[in-house]
């Protein structure tokens, strides 16, 4: 009998320890995540096209007249349209294939300088893109990205020109910094409200940004003002030793800022995902009370996330500053901070995304001029794509439900804290 009892406690002793099979979760491969971004873009690419066709004057006359000549006509809008669009931000093809078979430089740099351009432009959305996914990833919706850019440029643009004498590997990177560090500053006030009074990071940097347009207006009209600008509100020129450096003569613009851009993502990445820092603050910017629970301390987290949200936020600024304009004026900034938004969404809130989106908006930006020139398509078009493609990335129901895509049967969830803020 005892034997047998001892067999029976054997038995379940074994039972308790068995270890069960632990199911690992397929990762989702690259091609699998971007199926959603590519066929938005599509889709507001095809939906830009039916705009073009239904805005055109010449596609309503060629339907007057037939039926077959309005479509032939519609065909030629669409294709003269994002011809030039294409060729605006990618450069001509046969043009290209020209200047390589010349041999000379100076015609090659010239066909590249589409694609070229295409970058600068991309680059400060690059740095904005990533201020915003960081504060998704923290939790919080700093819309006060395009305040914090005006704070940042007007601290780079001051360091540029006031400072003397410093050689340019400690000048360059000092403006920039500065640059850094006064964005940093501006989002580290909402984010202390936020922390320590519970104000909603919205309202306040939303405040925010109008309180750095008309400080940053005083400033370059009064103390920041240019001898001799007759009262327009223009900075002083920075220093060349301040200047972020050019590859290439003007008017080629193409700066090593686009490499810098792409070094601090990946340092976000690095921070974000490879670090205890980063876990803990995705940790507080997914669920704030589990993370409180946990021990961990969200006011600090909270603080931090959109201080460095606001640093980012500052370096587009700057970077526009040191390797762009070279002065300060009132129009720096063309929505780079709002766009930035709609750039951390298609982005997914990941530097990689963040960059592939960027490079997706700098080459529509810049392809937009050459479309209006040639096709006099108006350059809102391509606001409307880019609003439509954000549409359908918010929204991937209506992608999957317009290509017949099966449901992933485990979807990520995006959260969003307090009605606004989340990460994916």
């Amino acid at each position: 009998m005892t034997e047998e009892k001892k067999d029976i406690g054997q038995i379940f002793l074994n039972e308790v320890n068995v270890e069960e099979p632990v199911e690992e979760k397929p990762k989702k491969s690259f091609l699998s995540k971007a199926v959603i971004p590519l066929l938005a873009i599509l889709t507001g690419l095809i939906i830009g096209a039916i705009l073009i066709a239904v805005t055109s004057q010449t596609v309503w006359a060629a339907f007057g007249e037939s039926f077959w000549r309005g479509l032939s006509q519609v065909w030629k809008e669409v294709v003269t349209a994002y011809g030039a669009l294409i060729t605006g931000s990618l450069g001509d093809p046969a043009r290209i294939v020209r200047a390589l078979g010349s041999g000379d430089a100076k015609a090659i740099r010239q066909a590249f300088n589409p694609i070229l351009e295409s970058l600068v432009q991309a680059t400060p959305y690059i740095f904005a893109g990533l201020a915003v996914a960081v504060g998704f990833r923290s939790g919080l919706f700093n819309i006060g990205v395009e305040g914090q850019l005006f704070i940042g440029a007007a601290c780079a643009t001051f360091v540029g020109y006031s400072i003397n004498g410093l050689p340019a590997y400690i000048h360059m990177p000092l403006a920039f910094l500065a640059g850094a560090a006064g964005g940093a500053f501006w989002a580290f006030i909402p984010g202390f409200l936020k922390a320590k009074t519970g104000g909603h990071e919205v309202i306040n940097t939303i405040m925010m940004n109008w309180i750095a347009f008309r400080f940053t207006e005083w400033l370059l009209s009064g103390p920041m003002s240019r001898p001799g600008s007759g009262g327009l509100p223009l900075s002083p020129i920075i220093q060349d030793t301040a200047k972020i450096p050019q590859f290439f003569a003007s008017p080629i613009r193409f700066h090593a800022g686009f490499f810098i851009a792409l070094a601090v993502a990946w340092l976000v990445w690095w921070l974000l995902f490879k670090t205890t820092w980063g876990l803990n603050l995705r940790t507080v910017g997914t669920n704030p009370r589990a993370a409180r629970y946990a021990g961990l301390n969200t006011s600090k987290s909270i603080i931090v996330g959109m201080t460095l949200s606001g640093a980012l936020a500052g370096m587009a600024g700057a970077v526009q500053i040191l390797a762009v304009n070279h002065s300060m004026a009132l129009g720096l900034s063309s929505g780079y901070g709002f766009d930035s938004i709609a750039l951390a969404l298609i982005g997914n809130n990941h530097p990689v995304g963040v960059i592939l989106s960027s490079l997706l908006f700098g080459t529509l930006r810049n392809g937009a001029t050459r479309m209006m020139v040639v096709s006099a398509i108006p350059i809102d078009i391509v606001d409307v794509i880019q609003a439509i493609i954000l549409m359908f990335v918010a929204a991937p129901a209506i992608i999957r439900s317009i290509y017949r895509l099966r449901k992933p049967k485990e979807e990520e969830q995006q959260v969003f804290l307090s009605g606004w803020g989340g990460q994916s």
